[in-house]
């Protein structure tokens, strides 16, 4: 009875083990430091709120959500939902928009950046619509940085009144994550 009683902990323990071990090897973010991702984000704009001074210019409050698709089928910003607020400026020959994003992944951890329009990168010609600083994040994403230069493509129309506006927004992110960070998780 002894004898089985042991063998039937070292099972457990052997079969618990490589249990997680499984959970670890199915982490996209595993082992990950840095990397290089091309993505697109399809958005959905929505004004919220707008203040509009004639010739003078115009600012509007936009909300964006929508989902982002890996370019490369690859795990990393694949299939998380996208949220944004930004501010829409217009005026005399100003035009830009700044703003934030948060990416969230199926287990709910996030990726914040921050962007702007005026931000371009020369060294990517096709992505001319501006830059998004990775400043954060949390569970698997604690301590990621980044940069990623984006463009703006339109999409048709959408049906209806309200102002509302789809558009395609391919990135190309440069991202680090810091070993002290990946540690704390």
């Amino acid at each position: 009875m002894r004898w089985s009683l042991i063998t039937a902990l070292v099972l457990s323990s052997a079969f618990i083990s490589s249990a997680a071990l499984g959970e670890e090897e199915q982490d996209p973010m595993q082992g990950a430091k840095k990397g290089t991702t091309p993505y697109v984000t399809h958005f959905i704009f929505r004004p919220v709120q707008s203040l509009d001074v004639g010739n003078a210019g115009t600012a509007t409050l936009l909300e964006a959500v929508g989902t982002t698709q890996n370019l490369k089928v690859e795990p990393m910003l694949d299939k998380m939902a996208a949220r944004c607020t930004a501010l829409n400026v217009e005026s005399g020959d100003k035009k830009y928009i700044d703003g934030a994003c948060a990416l969230t992944d199926k287990d709910g951890d996030v990726i914040f950046s921050t962007f702007d329009t005026r931000d371009l990168d020369p060294s990517q010609p096709d992505m001319k619509c501006g830059t998004h600083i990775i400043t954060g994040g949390t569970g698997k994403y604690a301590g990621i940085t980044g940069r990623e230069p984006f463009a703006c493509n339109d999409m048709p129309k959408l049906a209806g009144s309200g102002g509302y506006f789809a558009m395609d927004i391919p990135h190309n992110t440069a991202w680090e994550i810091k070993s002290t960070a990946r540690a704390k998780r």
